[in-house]
């Protein structure tokens, strides 16, 4: 499997890239700017109702007031 950033286009002075299954919000684009480094680098985000699959990884969505 090809890694994505073989596969998208280079952009001079990109801050970062996603690849995302639902078109991001504000908030949602202010949330990766704190996730992803500066680098230019492409990234997969597949958002579902309960987890979030991050170039890969699965994070788990929870409500903080049912935390223990």
């Amino acid at each position: 499997m090809k890694d994505i950033n073989d596969i998208m286009p280079k952009i001079p002075d990109m801050k970062w890239g996603a690849l995302m299954n639902r078109p991001p919000t504000h908030s949602k684009v202010e949330e990766m700017n704190k996730i992803f480094p500066g680098n230019g680098k492409w990234h997969t985000v597949f958002e579902e109702p309960d987890q979030m699959i991050i170039d890969g990884k699965t994070v788990r969505k929870k409500d903080p007031s049912k935390w223990t």
